[in-house]
């Protein structure tokens, strides 16, 4: 049985998802304790219970433990089969943390997942925005063999959250790896600025000006579209996403999410701003990227090689947990004013 101590390094949901994920895959008996022994709600949130649910459905497994607040959790899964699913969080938690859950699974199915995913937020705090899943995170994947589409079909945002969102996936069952040591030349700035029932104050103008007056004062053009969207009569707000390519296969992105007293300017330049950090330092990934792509390399068939600008806890944690769990070793190594991030994946 695979033992994982959830308070451990950064003590967040993370490991949790993870842990879940990587059981799922290994077909291996799971036992999580101190499950985010470190916030200040210790265990399972409607979110995370949601996203455990929701593994264990792809893979038959039998949950011990899965209730709202408890910090301990056993999971015995089954063969990854595939299929039709749902998913109802219930509140505003994250849908791109239950997908980023989940979509490891589906790489390993025997046939295509086809997951819908109810009443959650599409745009919230400590979460990537479902945007930059989409444009950053699924391209990077279908590189890697893994083809996996999102349809939003409403946006939801805190507190309310009520979003929706379809994931279809096509598994891969034996991932390429994934070799990005070269930023190589700029060759494009995308994005998109999304508000919703917020037209009339012009929130997702706001935010894209904003956005490309900062990034022009850095001396970079874009092109960001802006979606008024009118999806979610009940929660209104708004998110601007935006995403660097490169001539070397690099896509770089960066996000930030509206807030209540929060103006639509400070939302547009905060993402701008992130973006311009991550460009002028020439990393193949950005730093949000980096942690997410950790399992997929140690799943995958060769080796696997990205540049960051630096470690963050979720990197941390993240290398500490898969190579716990897989048997895999990471190497970090320190390129010029990068770091190298590179294993040997079990695919």
């Amino acid at each position: 049985m695979l033992e994982v101590d959830g308070g451990a390094k950064s003590g967040s949901g993370t490991i949790l998802r993870l842990s879940v994920a990587i059981a799922a895959i290994l077909s291996q008996p799971l036992h999580i304790y101190n499950i985010r022994k470190k916030r200040a709600k210790p265990g399972l949130r409607p979110q995370h219970l949601e996203a455990v649910l929701t593994a264990a459905k792809l893979c038959s497994a039998e949950v011990k433990g899965a209730k709202v607040g408890s910090t301990e959790v056993w999971f015995y899964p089954k063969e990854v089969s595939g299929g039709f699913y749902q998913a109802n969080i219930g509140t505003a938690g994250s849908i791109p943390m239950l997908i980023m859950t989940v979509l490891p699974i589906c790489a390993f199915a025997e046939k295509p997942v086809d997951l819908r995913i109810m009443r959650g937020g599409t745009d919230v705090s400590h979460s990537p925005t479902i945007n930059y899943i989409r444009n950053v995170l699924l391209p990077r994947l279908n590189m890697m063999g893994l083809s996996a589409q999102i349809k939003v079909v409403k946006y939801g945002y805190y507190p309310k959250g009520m979003g929706e969102v379809h994931l279809k996936v096509n598994p891969s069952r034996r991932l390429k790896p994934l070799w990005l040591t070269e930023f190589g030349e700029l060759e494009k700035i995308e994005g998109i600025s999304v508000c919703t029932f917020l037209e009339e104050r012009k929130v997702a103008e706001r935010q894209k000006n904003a956005a490309l007056k900062t990034l022009k004062n850095g001396g970079y053009d874009a092109e960001i579209q802006v979606l008024n969207d009118r999806s979610n009569p009940l929660q209104k707000g708004s998110s601007i996403t935006l995403w660097a390519k490169t001539s070397k296969g690099c896509i770089i992105g960066a996000d930030a999410i509206g807030e209540l007293g929060k103006r639509s300017e400070d939302v547009g330049r905060e993402a701008a701003t992130k973006l311009i950090e991550e460009l002028e330092a020439k990393p193949t990934v950005d730093v949000h990227l980096a942690d997410m792509l950790i399992p997929y390399m140690a799943l995958a068939h060769g080796r696997s090689a990205y540049l960051v600008r630096t470690v963050t806890d979720h990197l941390e944690t993240n290398v500490w947990l898969i190579e716990e769990l897989t048997g895999v070793k990471f190497k970090l190594s320190k390129v010029g004013n990068l770091i190298k991030v590179e294993c040997e994946g079990v695919g």
